[in-house]
């Protein structure tokens, strides 16, 4: 977990992987930097935070959201969305962005090091849901469905993104409101009745 005092998240920042995931997330760093220095390859770390947009699995929580709401306007689903906790805030962008990110330190970064790939900015999942349902007409009730609270659910995760930006002068630009209605357009336009 992160303590308070450590947020923003910045890449020097202890690691205490709360998880099985965060734990081999945490040795693949390792072992990169192991590499870069002991052998002199050419390794890059990446901490990309929370992806969004369009295509993605409808396993992660804005594009669950999407896909609910496109299927209760298409009639599939009732006006019901099922969600887990909303007042977790997390740091989301939008994955074409990160993925200009990873070509920029393809390009630019320093062999070695451990570049922090985010928005920079942290939202809660209530904003998420709220603005997502701002693109609909449809009303939809809000369901707390116990399934999808998480035994450890880290309160607050936002990146520090002025190491990345420093060294080869990437920050992103497609605004969250962007990323949620081309989401959200994606699986309107992927459902079909």
């Amino acid at each position: 977990p992160v303590l308070p005092e450590e947020l923003p998240i910045r890449e020097e920042n202890t690691l205490r992987p709360a998880n099985v995931y965060a734990a081999t997330k945490t040795c693949q760093g390792m072992l990169g930097q192991l590499y870069a220095q002991a052998y002199g390859l050419n390794i890059i770390s990446v901490r990309a935070f929370n992806h969004i947009g369009p295509k993605q699995s409808e396993a992660f929580v804005v594009s669950n959201f999407c896909q609910q709401v496109a299927r209760i306007e298409k009639g599939l689903q009732p006006p019901v969305l099922d969600v887990g906790n909303l007042s977790a805030k997390r740091d989301f962008t939008d994955v074409r962005d990160i993925v200009k990110g990873y070509v920029q330190l393809i390009n630019q970064g320093l062999s070695g090091q451990v570049y922090n790939i985010g928005q920079g900015k942290a939202y809660t999942i209530d904003y998420i849901l709220s603005r997502i349902l701002s693109f609909s007409p449809t009303k939809v009730e809000i369901q707390v469905n116990p399934e999808k609270l998480r035994p450890v659910d880290v309160p607050l995760i936002v990146a520090d993104i002025q190491k990345i930006n420093l060294n080869t002068g990437w920050k992103p630009e497609i605004e969250l409101d962007t990323s949620l209605l081309d989401t959200l357009n994606y699986w309107r336009n992927t459902i079909t009745l």
